[in-house]
């Protein structure tokens, strides 16, 4: 595909996706059911003007969706404006830990019984398809730092945290097919578990506060470091992820916990009883204004980030689209997809949320709002760059993308629908 071609595509989608963005919002879909249907189109099984194969470019994919899913967790992290201690992160931190280890257990045994894997290889595909997804989830995540809809902050930070929290499993799993050395299992559990969470989240905590302080309080005392938001959120996500990266840490969780303390940096501010403003009605001056400083800081690195999002998504997905003519859809993929969305998610979180103060219906919501995705697709091609065998990678492969596409075109019909029954259902309760 030349590059007139490529642009002429990709700016008249924009173009569409602009002029009927609201449009689209009304209807029962979603715009990555818009984005697989054209890279499916794209695609070798279509005009042939994208070929993104899987086994072939594995390496570079890997690279261009593992920047997409920084970006989206780094946005995730802007949206929950809550410390982890709060009360509210215990269901995010269960649906996550818990749900999720459940739901690579049980994938597991699927597909050990029913697909005649090995252990290793059923461990490894738990991990791939447990994550669910911070890129292709927005209509149900929160709406704003101020959301505290417990059906909404559940989703949002299960997705945020779990990415991370499936990276063990991976590990686990390719250490079984001989791919990583597990040292017996006590080198895995301190490395690959301990100190990668804890770590991860540590390290971008940190980042994400000091720059956050830093740049404000440069703004508000010396009118410096005022503009470039956009370096910002890039430089933000760029050091969080390197330093944990060279911590061997999880640099997934770095970028979600710096971009979780960057938002805390305003809200610390209001308790600490400082003036303080919400991003309604800043103008230009407020940048380095000492009341104004820290919310014209975080209009500046979320408006950027979001729409660096929504880019992110729209590429992804595309390719994902294109993927789906390098493998076949089988019985084994529909029967493990099944398992997956009917049994595997709701038992999970019900196992999960066991005790917690949740409604019937938010239960329910959060069963079914189990959305696979970009992070899936990145730990699939993080496998194969690990030295899968070409046959159990063309197996993982299809059952992986068959779980993906799946997933965007069933919740991406359902989420509207379901999601405005609820708003409506929570008004009636509230009396607004």
């Amino acid at each position: 595909m030349s590059f007139a071609l490529g642009s002429l595509i990709i700016g008249g989608l924009l173009m569409i996706m602009a002029l009927t963005g609201t449009l689209v919002r009304r209807l029962p879909l979603s715009t990555a059911m818009l984005y697989l249907v054209v890279g499916a189109g794209l695609g070798p099984a279509g005009w042939a003007l994208l070929a993104p194969d899987p086994l072939r470019h594995s390496a570079l994919l890997e690279g261009i969706i593992e920047l997409a899913l920084l970006i989206s967790l780094f946005a995730a992290g802007l949206k929950l404006g809550l410390p982890l201690k709060n009360k509210h992160w215990r269901m995010p931190l269960r649906l996550a830990l818990v749900s999720m280890t459940v739901t690579v257990g049980l994938i597991a045994v699927f597909a050990v019984y029913a697909l005649e894997m090995s252990v290793g290889a059923a461990i490894l595909l738990g991990g791939i398809l447990a994550p669910t997804d911070p890129v292709l989830a927005a209509d149900v995540q929160v709406e704003s730092a101020d959301d505290r809809d417990r059906l909404r902050f559940s989703l949002t930070g299960e997705s945020a945290l779990n990415d991370g929290a499936a990276y063990p499993f991976i590990m686990l799993g390719l250490g079984l097919l001989g791919f990583h050395d597990l040292g017996g299992g006590w080198r895995w559990f301190a490395l690959d578990v301990v100190w990668e969470f804890a770590a991860g989240l540590l390290i971008g905590a940190a980042l994400g506060a000091l720059i956050g302080k830093l740049v404000v309080y440069m703004r508000a005392r010396h009118q410096e470091a005022v503009g470039l938001d956009e370096f910002l959120a890039l430089g933000l996500v760029g050091l969080a992820y390197g330093l944990a990266g060279l911590a061997h840490a999880s640099g997934f969780l770095a970028v979600f916990a710096a971009g979780l303390a960057l938002q805390r940096v305003r809200e610390q501010r209001a308790a600490d009883g400082g003036p303080t403003a919400n991003s309604q009605g800043l103008k230009e001056g407020d940048a380095s204004h000492p009341a104004h400083a820290s919310a014209y800081m975080m209009r500046g690195v979320r408006g950027f980030n979001e729409q660096l999002e929504r880019i992110s998504e729209m590429v992804v997905v595309l390719l994902v689209g294109a993927m789906l003519a390098f493998t076949q859809i089988t019985g084994a993929a529909i029967g493990l997809v099944l398992f997956l969305f009917i049994v595997a998610r709701p038992a999970s979180v019900w196992l999960g949320l066991i005790g917690s103060p949740v409604s019937r219906e938010q239960r329910l919501l959060m069963s079914w709002f189990g959305i696979r995705g970009i992070g899936s697709i990145f730990y699939l091609l993080y496998a194969i760059n690990h030295g899968l065998p070409r046959a159990l990678a063309e197996q993982v492969l299809a059952l992986t993308l068959t779980a993906v596409a799946t997933s965007v075109v069933l919740h991406g019909i359902s989420v509207t629908p379901l999601m405005k029954m609820y708003v409506r259902r929570s008004k009636r309760r509230t009396g607004t």
